[in-house]
């Protein structure tokens, strides 16, 4: 397989070189040390080069893009600044704890909604009418994801830093930081540390890949965030709001699951029903549970929810720190959650609306009753500040 090695002066001669009006090649992609535009074949950074982010790059279908251990690429600001690897495209981010890649902003102050992110978009499975069913990406309608390749392979990402993330164009229209549509498990994705984003860290759409050993700090809104289908695991995970932390979301949550695009498909086929097990959700910021928000913007509802025809089994959850109105919540105005959802929760020094909730802290289906655990001595995340060393976060209590 043909692959292309671009130092910052192998980049200049090939532009020079290349035939303009040549569709078979990367022309346009690399400008110097700036990057954007449709990858068509394979292209391999060079870890050497201070990468920016110009615009969209886009990896088309058949291309495969490498990044190398220890590159950074920084973003520009602006909504159109993202990665996207289409349908039958791959990406293979190729970090080590010694030497990750970073994705970050560009900004000489950077901030959360700097930047678009990576999307991902595959071929497996989503929630719809019939099975097979594909739906456009929320940031780009000409895109597809979606289908019936459930060992769909999108490359492998390791030893990723993903910062800064979560741009939008309107409420509707909104960047994550890793956007998951209809990826397969095919694809690898383990060892991922996404800080200081804007909307959600992580949000699956449908889907089978699962995700192992994923770090997620000061989300403004959820940290891991499922929808349309998802079916796979996450495996060995930390979420924390640290001390002095605000968000300007009126809900955020450690874990949101829908089962359909957005409670409006009840009745569509391959719903939401995924596994997340060695979780840990930390509230160290002192944001006030919902009801006694002064602005009614800034509270905590419930630190998991799901809704909306999910079936979640969530295994060795623990939960720490702060207050909510309801710890998990299995309610929704358009469609509650599953009762053959299992979740074992350990629950430490966090307050809730024991009036309402009592002393589980849990508001079942009105359907009946999920199988919902309250237990000492879950561990939650294994050795996080072990196993996440190499992102250089401290702030663990």
């Amino acid at each position: 397989m043909k692959k292309l090695l671009f130092s910052l002066s192998l980049a200049l001669l090939a532009l020079s070189s290349c035939n303009d009006d040549d569709p078979t090649n990367n022309t346009g992609v690399i400008d110097g040390n700036l990057i954007k535009g449709d990858v068509v074949e394979d292209l391999e950074l060079d870890p050497t080069v201070d990468w920016v982010l110009d615009g969209t790059l886009s990896v088309k279908k058949g291309a495969k893009l490498t990044i190398p251990a220890g590159t950074t690429i920084k973003a520009k600001s602006g909504f159109y600044s993202y990665i996207m690897v289409e349908q039958g495209g791959q990406i293979f981010i190729n970090g080590t704890a010694e030497d990750p890649v970073t994705l970050t902003s560009n900004a000489s102050t950077p901030k959360a909604a700097d930047w678009g992110g990576l999307h991902i978009n595959g071929y497996a499975p989503i929630s719809g009418a019939t099975e097979g069913t594909t739906n456009k990406a929320e940031v780009d309608a000409s895109l597809e994801y979606g289908g019936t390749d459930a060992n769909d392979n999108s490359g492998s990402i390791t030893y990723l830093k993903l910062m800064y993330t979560g741009a939008r164009s309107s409420a509707d229209v909104e960047h994550n930081g890793l956007t998951l549509n209809g990826v397969g498990n095919g694809t690898t994705i383990e060892n991922i540390y996404i800080p200081y984003g804007a909307d959600d860290a992580i949000e699956w759409f449908g889907g089978t890949v699962n995700v192992k050993n994923l770090l997620v700090v000061n989300q403004d809104d959820d940290m891991f965030d499922v929808t349309e289908g998802w079916s796979g695991t996450l495996e060995n995970a930390f979420g924390i709001w640290t001390e002095g932390f605000s968000s300007t979301e009126a809900d955020p949550r450690g874990i949101e699951a829908d089962g359909n695009m957005d409670g409006n498909g009840p009745d569509h086929v391959g719903q939401s029903d995924f596994t997340m097990k060695n979780i840990t959700i930390v509230n160290n910021s002192g944001t006030p549970k919902f009801s006694e928000s002064e602005d009614g913007n800034k509270g905590l509802r419930e630190l998991v929810k799901i809704r909306r025809g999910a079936t979640a089994t969530l295994e060795n959850i623990l939960l720490k720190n702060g207050d909510c109105d309801v710890l998990i919540d299995f309610q929704d105005s358009k469609h509650d959650g599953e009762t053959s959802s299992v979740i074992t929760y350990t629950v430490e020094n966090v307050s809730w609306d024991e009036d309402k909730y009592g002393e589980t802290g849990v508001r079942m289906p009105e359907a009946g009753d999920a199988t919902v655990n309250k237990v000492e001595g879950n561990t939650g995340c294994p050795n996080p500040e072990e196993l996440f060393g190499w992102t250089g976060f401290t702030e663990w209590n």
